[in-house]
């Protein structure tokens, strides 16, 4: 039972370890993560809200953009 585990348990690191081993972009998917939508900042809905909460919270403008904050803890 023991031998049976300690396969099961090797098996498993070793399948998990594999996972990570394609990770990347290939050179024929760049053109699709190229696109507007795939941006970080694509919703500028959202990117309004997020600079209004750091603004709130930092008593800062353009509190993403810049160092430091409203408390003086640089």
């Amino acid at each position: 039972m023991q031998k049976l585990l300690s396969r099961l348990l090797l098996l498993s690191m070793l399948t998990s370890l594999g996972g990570c081993a394609s990770l990347g972009v290939k050179p024929w998917q760049r053109d699709l993560l190229a696109k507007k939508e795939m941006a970080l900042d694509a919703e500028g809905v959202d990117l309004g809200l997020d600079d209004h909460i750091y603004f709130s919270k930092e008593a800062t403008s353009g509190g993403r953009a810049f160092a430091g904050g409203g408390c003086g803890c640089n």
